[in-house]
């Protein structure tokens, strides 16, 4: 008797070895996953969680961090320069926090308190602005040097070589060998009272008000200074003391973004200033000196500002590449230039920063990468590109970022308000996901990079430097596997490579066919370092989806799919 032959059902096997970190959107490639907790792109194409972090430091309220010879931090109203803390009394105020950090030089400037400290000599430290208003004050005409002068008021018939003559507002001298009156511009003003000159240096422009010789009212330059006296340049029709108040300031502009570039600091402000007035410009300091910003005598040391024709406010500030950059959402300001006679402002129409996320700007090797009201943005020097399509059409704010190495660190806070730590190789070009923690600012120093965590108000180590976590616990989360119906093929099996480290834990989950329950396919616990297999029987369905989850260090090398042939049912 003759029976009918059976043939052998077709099995193929695919099988995954390259995992691409995460990817939000409906549809994804092989290796990627949907969603994810704690991996890293380390031991890529291997699938593994991040070490551990750790916590570095527990500052009570830690307001900005940035690297000199130490980590620095600002902790309430004092600083600190490694472990040592200089009680500098800046403002705790809600509005004048966090802090903006700008280094330059051996300095830090600390925004908005328009403070700074020298963190060689740190016992330099003190307010950016000066003001002093005096009453009772001396007015001397000196020479040049601040040598007082003696003048007539009338001309002599027959004067020696060298006589003063103070004709009118002009004060001449008398040349022999020219036989003529020369007018003399090398003049200076001595203002003299206790205490007029604090807080003031030579080179400095200030501004004097309230002064009766109206002609020395604006902005002056200061030669010489003292305690109780200020040497600057100007011309007096005659010495005289004044009972009324008189006032000597040096201001900083208010601005609303810093950044330091070629020996200057460089800022922004699109609203009102100081004093009420409307302004949308671009400011840098004098050449070398933060703490001069009115400075306009026409050398390439001078100060600089200029008024910007785009409108709406600025959202970051940046350098890059040696060039000061300015962004809105919809366009960036670049600046080009050796001096403010050659200083010119380059507008580009594309994705600038978005508002609020001034502190997602980060340098990574040699591209800046920022967050935009659309994406992630990288830039080049040429035109910003968007590098955050795996993230998916979640919309993100409040960002902050910091990078080493080729990596780029970026906290963001979704529609529901919740944060989320993602991590961008640029070597790979891939993005994962870490957790929730939000950071309220970056610094990398000594190859770690720090950063503020808002909940707990530590400065935590992300590679592991300090007091360092327990397990880290982690997840990957499949995208949908059996969606491709060609050939009538179904998944029957699930072959597993991974090597897990003796006190870790692995849990293989599946959910079929968007039922929205997890069911539990194996469990295994790591007592030695070694890799093995793990072949997983599967239900016959539509298409399914796999978590793994575990605590401890673990490495995935591959996932391969066992595929039937069955029928059209």
């Amino acid at each position: 008797m003759r029976y009918p032959t059976i043939p052998p059902r077709e099995v193929t096997a695919q099988g995954v070895q390259v995992f691409r970190g995460y990817n939000r959107n409906l549809k994804i490639k092989a290796g990627e996953f949907r969603d994810m907790e704690n991996l890293t792109s380390d031991a890529y194409p291997v699938l593994s969680p991040r070490g551990k972090r750790g916590i570095y430091r527990k500052p009570a309220s830690p307001q900005g961090l940035i690297a000199k010879e130490a980590l620095c931090c600002v902790d309430g109203a004092d600083f600190l320069l490694g472990d040592r803390r200089i009680a500098m009394g800046l403002s705790v105020e809600p509005e004048r926090c966090p802090k903006d950090l700008i280094s330059m030089g051996a300095y830090v400037i600390i925004l908005p308190d328009k403070m700074y400290i020298n963190t060689a000599y740190p016992e330099d430290f003190g307010s950016i602005e000066a003001s002093n208003t005096v009453s009772g004050a001396e007015l001397t005409l000196c020479d040049g040097d601040g040598a007082p002068l003696s003048w007539v008021t009338q001309a002599p018939e027959e004067p020696e070589n060298g006589a003063l003559w103070m004709d009118g507002g002009s004060l001449k001298q008398y040349s022999a060998s020219m036989s003529a009156w020369i007018p003399v511009t090398d003049t200076a003003v001595k203002l003299s009272a206790p205490g007029i000159g604090t807080g003031f240096l030579p080179g400095d422009t200030a501004e004097l008000s309230g002064c009766a010789e109206s002609g020395l009212n604006g902005y002056v330059w200061i030669v010489d200074t003292g305690e109780a006296f200020v040497l600057v340049k100007g011309m007096l029709s005659r010495n005289f003391t004044q009972e009324q108040a008189l006032t000597l300031k040096r201001e900083m502009p208010d601005m609303d973004f810093v950044t330091q570039a070629e020996n200057r600091l460089w800022g922004c402000r699109y609203g009102t200033d100081s004093r009420g007035k409307p302004v949308n410009e671009i400011y840098a300091s004098k050449l070398g000196d933060f703490r001069n910003w009115n400075c306009f005598q026409g050398l390439s040391t001078d100060s600089y500002r200029a008024s910007c024709g785009s409108d709406g406010p600025f959202t970051g500030a940046a350098t890059h590449l040696g060039y000061p950059l300015f962004f809105r959402e919809g366009c960036l300001h670049k600046i080009y230039g050796s001096e403010p006679a050659s200083f010119r402002i380059q507008t580009t129409a594309c994705r600038g920063v978005q508002a609020g996320c001034h502190r997602s700007l980060a340098v990574v090797g040699d591209t800046l990468m920022y967050k935009s009201p659309t994406g992630v943005c990288a830039y080049d020097g040429a035109l910003p590109m968007e590098i955050s399509q795996a993230l998916g059409r979640e919309r993100y704010g409040n960002a902050a970022a910091g990078a080493i190495g080729d990596k780029y660190y970026i906290s963001m806070e979704d529609e529901a308000g919740v944060y989320h730590l993602f991590v961008y190789d640029r070597g790979k070009k891939l993005w994962h996901r870490e957790d929730n923690l939000s950071c309220a600012a970056f610094c990398a120093w000594g190859g770690e990079l720090f950063a503020i965590d808002r909940s707990s108000r530590n400065i935590l180590g992300l590679l592991g430097s300090g007091e360092p976590e327990g397990p880290v616990s982690w997840m990957a989360q499949t995208g949908e596997l059996g969606m491709d119906p060609a050939r009538r093929q179904y998944i029957s099996r699930l072959n597993l490579r991974l090597a897990l480290e003796r006190g870790s834990e692995l849990e293989c989950l599946i959910e079929y066919d968007d039922s929205g329950q997890w069911e539990s396919l194996c469990r295994v616990f790591g007592t030695e370092l070694r890799s093995f297999r793990i072949p997983l029987r599967v239900r016959r369905c539509d298409h399914m989806r796999l978590r793994f989850q575990g605590t401890g260090g673990a490495k995935l090398y591959s996932l391969t799919k066992i595929l039937e042939k069955g029928s059209d049912l």
